[in-house]
């Protein structure tokens, strides 16, 4: 069912990006067990599956509860800035007052029968202050486990996503941002409609506080929206480019263009699926910046590759003659 947020003049100027680490622990937990989001991440759940089976989840699992259910915001609130390192978003949450952790502990066990009086659910009720430091615990073991070893990839994803939308809302405001940002979202007079699986159908008036956009890796195919006051209303969508995200360079650019331009400048420019930096590249190739950088220099030579200046940082991108090679390996 719809969720329509309504903008007022306040809300428009407050609308803004962040990426969350603490939201990525999240949600790479509830892709474990929420089969239709494994397409895009076959390989990853390979490679994580000897370290999970030496975590305990279920305290965090029996807080996640199905499509359409409450998660505590505590969790994971909206990040106040707009990249906090995992560890300043730990500390917040562990800062959480155990009288408003209760009163969302409650909330979300409710979304589950059986949950509230089960022995897990009833330690969690009668000490939230505890349960606050034990969940802390889980989040900062899943983290070291599941993303911590990715996130130099992760960020420059979602970095790249983020840099990409940017352009959008300067382009065309809002409603060029929203009519490519996912099908579930449509902006119409001053109206974001997001089609969620909550139910019933809800208004929300932001009432000044604006929207967070966050970019996920994790949540494709959902759309996520949420936080109730005094949170700023957020919306997590998939960050683009997760199709390629754990290919490997040499599969993903295709033999005959690896035969044609060598592996290396092969995989650069396969992966340039949407504008990067050479810090970016070489973050997600796993290689060194310098490497990154000559490959750079002989493609754009070559014009396969057109830059761009953004901020202190060059951007890259592939050229039409880039793209037909790409698309032809």
């Amino acid at each position: 069912m719809p969720l329509h947020m309504h903008f007022g003049a306040a809300d428009l100027l407050r609308c803004r990006f962040a990426i969350s680490p603490l939201c990525q622990t999240h949600e790479a937990v509830r892709t474990l067990r929420r089969t239709e989001r494994h397409g895009y991440h076959l390989p990853w759940l390979r490679r994580v599956r000897e370290a999970v089976t030496g975590l305990d989840l279920s305290e965090l699992w029996l807080l996640m509860p199905g499509r359409g259910g409450y998660t505590p915001d505590f969790l994971g609130p909206p990040p106040e800035v707009p990249y906090a390192p995992f560890e300043d978003e730990l500390a917040r949450m562990r800062s959480t007052d155990p009288a408003a952790a209760h009163r969302e502990l409650v909330l979300s066990l409710a979304c589950t029968p059986g949950a509230a009086e089960s022995p897990r659910g009833r330690a969690m009720l009668a000490d939230p202050a505890r349960a606050v430091q034990r969940l802390a615990d889980v989040t900062e073991r899943a983290w070291r486990a599941l993303v911590a070893p990715d996130w130099p990839r992760l960020r420059a994803l979602l970095e790249a996503d983020i840099g990409y939308r940017s352009r959008q809302l300067a382009d065309g405001g809002l409603e060029r941002l929203f009519a490519d940002l996912r099908p579930a979202l449509r902006w119409t007079d001053g109206r974001l409609t997001i089609r969620t699986s909550a139910l019933p159908a809800r208004t929300q008036d932001l009432d000044g506080r604006g929207v967070l956009l966050m970019p996920s890796v994790f949540v494709w195919p959902d759309v996520v929206s949420g936080f109730a006051p005094p949170w700023q209303p957020t919306v997590i969508y998939p960050a683009r480019g997760v199709g390629g995200l754990w290919r490997e360079p040499d599969a993903e650019g295709g033999d005959a263009l690896v035969r044609l331009l060598g592996a290396g400048r092969a995989a650069v420019l396969a992966a340039l699926e949407e504008p990067a930096s050479t810090s970016a590249l070489a973050a997600r190739l796993r290689l060194a910046p310098s490497s990154v950088s000559a490959h750079l220099a002989v493609l754009r030579a070559a014009g396969l590759l057109s830059s761009r200046r953004q901020g202190h940082q060059v951007l890259y991108e592939r050229t039409p003659l880039g793209m037909a090679l790409v698309g032809g390996g």
